[in-house]
């Protein structure tokens, strides 16, 4: 079983999302300090949330004896 398979793309997920964010409070605020805060916390929270969401979702165990269709 391959654990954390997809650290890559969670990352990517999560940088864009507090890419997103931080730009749409700049351009709300044009407070700098405040964008770069508000990016760090959407990265944090968006990670940990992926990260659960994998975590709970347990891959099924195919039967060796079965044909498996696609």
């Amino acid at each position: 079983m391959k654990r954390f398979g997809n650290l890559k793309s969670y990352m990517v997920m999560s940088t864009i999302a507090a890419l997103f964010v931080g730009l749409i409070v700049l351009f709300g605020t044009r407070f700098v300090e405040q964008a770069f805060i508000w990016g760090l916390v959407t990265f944090i929270v968006s990670l940990v949330i992926i990260a659960t969401l994998d975590l709970s979702f347990k891959p099924d165990d195919p039967d060796p004896n079965k044909p498996r269709l696609r």
